[in-house]
């Protein structure tokens, strides 16, 4: 597997001091009809080295998120949370499989090996991050649990608070928010089972106390704060893909050569930077995950 070396992490003093970057940009409000504003191409478009990272701050990472159960504003989603209840959880894994079980929290984090692994994170939107998660390879949950033969597909749910979760309240999305993978990414080596951000306890804001991480696709597809996963024979429709069909399909893996109907997904603003930079096919992950797609039209299944 190949990672990125820990040399190129952002620092965590650089993390920190990303809010005052954030406040250069444009506010975000409300609704999926907002999103082209993070995506719209400028002058400043550069030729930054795509492979070349850096860490992102921990302060931009915990102060800048998309987690829609909370608010639209990706600057208040920190404060909108911090009362957000993670003890005790629980996580049901149940469906096509022949051992089902439910995991404590402190379970999951005393039965696998916690690791940290190096990720760019790609928003749909069009900014990025590099994020240094800690977590467990998903892979090894789905093992214990012995999918059967008729299982296809991974359908993972977040938790339904509206009490604790006011954007829940809205009736513009089908919650809970829900997400999806085939079996065999799911399976894959890269998924990532994330209870950690730079070497600390996730927090709510990020998607405690327990959320995925799929490098190789947009940040939607890795849904935070799981309580269920399930192993079925059809395709989840997700949250998004019940929201705007024609905008979010189920594979969401990073394309530059398929744009957004709203805006290009040529480029992309790393936060912390002050240019754009190219994107990667597959954010850069395409040695290791393109053969899942080989026999198909990744225009098609965007």
């Amino acid at each position: 597997m190949k990672k990125i070396p820990s040399s190129e992490i952002t620092p965590e003093a650089l993390f920190y001091s990303r809010r005052q970057f954030i406040k250069g940009a444009a506010a975000l409000v409300g609704s999926a009809t907002v999103l082209a504003a993070c995506g719209s191409e400028t002058s400043e478009t550069s030729d930054l080295p795509a492979g070349v990272d850096v860490q992102t701050p921990y302060e931009s990472i915990i102060n800048y998120n998309n987690f829609y159960e909370f608010t639209t504003n990706k600057e208040a989603v920190a404060d909108a949370s911090k009362n957000f209840t993670t003890n005790p959880w629980t996580v049901e894994v149940s469906g096509l499989v022949n051992k089902p079980q439910t995991f404590a929290i402190e379970d999951l984090l005393k039965q696998f090996t916690q690791e940290e692994r190096v990720y760019r994170l790609r928003c749909v939107e069009g900014w990025s991050m590099v994020i240094p998660w800690t977590g467990f390879s998903l892979a090894g949950l789905l093992k214990q649990v012995e999918p059967t033969s008729a299982a296809k597909y991974v359908r993972f749910e977040t938790v339904m608070r509206p009490e604790e979760m006011p954007g829940q309240s809205s009736s513009y999305y089908t919650w809970p928010y829900v997400e999806g993978l085939r079996l065999d990414e799911a399976m894959h080596d890269l998924t990532l089972m994330a209870t950690g951000v730079y070497g600390k306890p996730i927090l709510p804001q990020n998607g405690a106390p327990l959320r995925l991480a799929v490098p190789w696709k947009y940040g939607f597809k890795s849904i935070k704060s799981i309580v269920k996963i399930e192993l079925v024979a059809e395709q989840p429709t997700s949250l998004w893909m019940n929201a705007a069909p024609d905008e979010y399909g189920f594979y969401a893996n990073v394309n530059p050569d398929v744009p957004h109907p709203r805006w290009s997904q040529a480029t992309e603003r790393r936060i912390g930077e002050a240019g754009r930079r190219r994107t990667l096919a597959f954010n850069g992950y395409a040695d290791e995950v393109a053969a899942l797609y080989k026999d198909l039209d990744l225009k098609a299944n965007y």
